[in-house]
């Protein structure tokens, strides 16, 4: 009897657990130039060497074409070869604001013609800031573009800071600071962790799901510090990590919101068309609140000589 309430015990676990959620990486505005931690080329085989590590097998790079020089061209080349995905992040990483939607779109396809010469290259796009534009003409000009040019619209589902993390460590490292590396390391893991929590239960509040989600994430020096460690903390949450281009089959994929906010990635973009009331972005998006938190934290001090 009690060897059978135990086997009846374990199957009702095993119907309620829920399957193993799906993220997928994607680095935007690659290639950085140095940092004050990894020169760019470090970093870039920094990164390639820690995602093998890891076994996994592609990512993508969303890319400033501007920045592939002769230098810039070869470490996006190595990304390639390391089988990760090449698309375009414009030429010029403007606002469409900057340019007008006729000269944004001139500045997509500037970068098309750079990258498209790449290995590894696929017609996609992200809006640089998220920002696919602030009127219904320009977000409509722009998306015909796209599509006449057989691009996808390479979104994102879960946004976050993660860039303003970057630039508080490198203002450490040019201010000569002590850096408590496990501390940076903890509050990394978090801020991406509690950002995707945040995104995933707008999705289950709105779509009834969790889809496969794409990370924003940035060729940057953090990036290429705790990928490994980021990867390791996902799925000891019961993630599972997944290429860009599967995360891309995903319905929500072939859904265009119709709604001007969408520099919050494709989830909060179709909760706003549902009617969602809630937040759309989290406190933790925004600049004041991380800087009290480092100090709070106490992740960067002053060196005493």
């Amino acid at each position: 009897m009690k060897k059978n309430f135990w086997l009846l015990f374990v199957c009702l676990l095993s119907v309620r657990m829920p399957a193993a959620q799906e993220i997928a990486l994607t680095f935007d505005d690659a290639p950085i130039a140095d940092g004050l931690y990894f020169t760019g080329v470090t970093r870039t085989e920094t990164l390639i060497a820690k995602l093998k590590n890891q076994n996994v097998p592609q990512v993508a790079f969303y890319c400033v074409s501007s920045r592939a020089d002769s230098a810039g061209r070869a470490r996006l080349r190595r990304y390639a070869e390391a089988g990760h995905i090449i698309a375009n992040h414009s030429h010029s990483h403007s606002r469409i604001q900057q340019l007008g939607a006729a000269g944004y779109i001139q500045d997509i396809f500037k970068a098309d013609t750079i990258l498209r010469e790449l290995p590894g290259f696929k017609p996609w796009f992200r809006f640089p800031f998220l920002d696919e534009g602030r009127t219904i003409a320009d977000r409509d000009a722009i998306r015909q573009a796209l599509s006449e040019r057989g691009y996808f619209n390479g979104y994102v589902t879960v946004d976050n800071y993660d860039w303003y993390l970057d630039r508080l460590f490198q203002a450490a490292l040019r201010d000569k600071k002590k850096v408590d590396y496990e501390k940076l390391k903890q509050l990394y893991l978090e801020h991406l962790w509690q950002s995707l929590v945040f995104y995933d239960q707008m999705a289950l509040a709105t779509l009834g799901r969790s889809p496969k989600h794409v990370l924003l994430l940035h060729e940057n020096d953090l990036a290429a510090l705790f990928v490994d460690s980021l990867i390791s903390f996902l799925r000891a949450k019961g993630w599972k990590i997944i290429s860009p281009a599967e995360a891309y089959k995903d319905p929500i994929a072939a859904t265009i919101p119709d709604v001007l906010l969408n520099n919050q990635g494709r989830v909060a973009a179709l909760a706003k068309v549902s009617g969602y009331t809630g937040k759309f972005s989290q406190d933790s998006e925004g600049t004041e609140f991380l800087e009290k938190l480092f100090e709070r934290q106490q992740v960067f001090q002053a060196k005493k000589f």
